[in-house]
């Protein structure tokens, strides 16, 4: 059995509690600073949506509070072949309305996950199928032996195939092309809550699920969830300390002084693996959103290094930031599988080489462009982006800076309708290897839509297909490093920084804060 990485766990204590077992049921309200997607585990793979529907929907295998590997509708595996891995399921499981989850449903799922439309490509690609031996029983079947496939599958949930074949959700959601179905607005999991009601922009209701099959091993006394999005900084810190929250995140960094001080509640902050970055096209002959025509300055990587070295990092973690971030120079954070701190150095912060760059590469007076930025999805996103084009201002490139709320972001980024963005990742499976599978690899060469500069090199494709496979855990990480090193020189991103961990919650309140982010509602308690 593959072992990942061991990664820190932050549980995070609010203060005013002194026992640990589970006190009188309660309801729990919190804010995000965006909505879920959909209803549809398998619409969008973005981290917040993710995490949500887990509390709906569970994996064949989980990640505990500190991020280890754990059995859930699996219950044990083996190794059949290197490239069969055999699954025991959980009997007596149910969905919420009553069916029980067998092998059919992990079938079904798969199938499902691997359906136009469906936003799963890195747990599904590089699987053949799941094959039901029998009712408690799968094998999954991958194309090349898969040394962390437990990691690949923890964030892929089981669907319920009655459920979804009787109301015409065989299909899952397709975003970018505006298809929705029953499972847009509704859901049917194993997990320990259930859908109440659903209100997209508005709120969505979540109740306990009585009948869930861990819920005696665990000690939460949530017996209800309201989420409710909230875009405004100011608004989510206000709602939080008049005691209309229980828990908002990311609490503003700027208020994170007055959170403290407010003697109602505490805000908790700790490291993130999650990565903030800057993608630019190098697909296109021609640029989108620019004064250039017939060209594509980015193309030419010392106009990409160009707007590296002009960008003070430094400044943006002291000013935006706070000094809640700590500077990036990989796509990969410390703790990562794969992660190695002698690649992560950045460029130095110069404007002068930075005007150097574009004068060689025939811009002495650099040119306009647009940046595409999600104002409701980052910490401080669109002052990040707000930063950075003031900073190209300075060595004479015009940026237009266009935010949005993440749906929209989203849904130009997938289809490349970008030249310039900034962008947030963390890999759901911990590992190096999605990273570079997601984000270094071209649609043509058979990678995902996340690339939105479509960044290429020949040589990291073929080492992104070798990692997949390679079980000898010393050569895996040579060509993890020498994948990371060539995407640096060709400058095929730009790093800036892993935000730090930013949650509040009211006193009274405790909660399990992982160092991806996810929010799980049975690790918590309400005085």
């Amino acid at each position: 059995m593959h072992t990942r990485t061991k990664l820190l766990g932050v549980l995070a204590l609010a203060a005013g509690l002194s026992v640990a077992a589970p006190l009188q049921a309660k309801t729990f309200k919190f804010a995000f600073q965006g909505d879920v997607a959909s209803m549809d585990p398998y619409a969008l793979a973005e981290n917040f949506s993710s995490s949500f529907h887990h509390n709906i929907h569970e994996p064949l295998v989980r990640y505990d509070s500190k991020l280890q590997i754990q059995p859930a509708l699996a219950v044990s595996w083996s190794i059949v072949n290197p490239t069969t891995w055999r699954f025991k399921l959980r009997e007596g499981v149910k969905f919420h309305n009553g069916n029980a989850f067998t092998a059919d449903d992990v079938v079904f799922s798969f199938k499902r996950g691997k359906s136009e439309g469906a936003d799963m490509g890195s747990f599904v690609n590089g699987i053949v199928e799941a094959k039901k031996v029998d009712d408690l029983t799968v094998d999954i079947v991958t194309t090349a032996p898969n040394p962390i496939l437990l990691n690949t599958i923890a964030p892929f949930y089981m669907m319920d195939k009655e459920w979804a074949e009787k109301n015409g959700a065989e299909k899952p959601v397709n975003l970018a092309k505006k298809v929705e179905n029953f499972a847009t607005l509704n859901a049917n999991g194993t997990g320990p809550f259930k859908l109440v009601s659903r209100e997209p922009g508005v709120k969505t209701v979540l109740s306990v699920n009585n009948d869930w099959w861990d819920k005696a091993n665990q000690k939460f006394n949530v017996t209800e969830v309201v989420m409710t999005p909230i875009g405004s900084d100011a608004t989510r810190t206000a709602a939080l300390l008049s005691g209309e929250l229980d828990l908002i995140f990311p609490a503003p960094v700027q208020d994170v002084e007055r959170i403290n001080s407010s003697g109602v509640a505490k805000a908790l902050q700790g490291p993130e693996l999650r990565t903030i970055f800057l993608g630019m096209d190098q697909s296109r002959d021609e640029l989108l959103y620019s004064s250039v025509k017939g060209k594509n300055p980015l193309k030419d990587v010392r106009v990409r290094q160009a707007f590296y070295q002009a960008i003070d990092e430094g400044a943006i973690i002291k000013k935006v930031m706070r000094g809640a971030a700590t500077p990036a120079a990989l796509l990969l954070a410390p703790g990562l599988g794969g992660f190695n701190a002698a690649l992560n150095k950045r460029l130095p912060y110069d404007p002068a080489k930075a005007k150097e760059l574009l004068a060689a590469a025939g811009y002495p007076d650099g040119f306009e462009i647009q940046m595409d930025c999600p104002n409701d999805r980052y910490v401080n996103d669109e002052q990040i982006c707000q930063v950075v084009v003031a900073m190209l201002a300075q060595v004479g490139v015009k940026v237009n800076l266009l935010a949005q709320t993440k749906s929209k972001f989203f849904d130009k980024l997938k289809v490349h309708d970008v030249s310039f963005y900034l962008l947030g990742w963390i890999p759901d499976d911990q590992d190096a290897g999605s990273v570079i599978a997601h984000l270094m690899v071209p649609q043509a060469d058979g990678g995902l839509p996340w690339n939105g500069g479509d960044y290429g090199n020949a040589k990291v494709t073929e080492l992104s297909k070798m990692i997949t496979s390679e079980i000898d855990q010393a050569k895996r990480q040579g060509m993890i490093d020498e994948a990371f090193s060539m995407v640096q020189k060709d400058v095929g991103y730009i790093p800036l920084h892993q935000q730090a961990l930013s949650w509040a919650v009211k006193n009274g309140v405790t909660v399990a804060q992982r160092a991806d982010n996810a929010l799980h509602y049975w690790y918590i308690n309400i005085e």
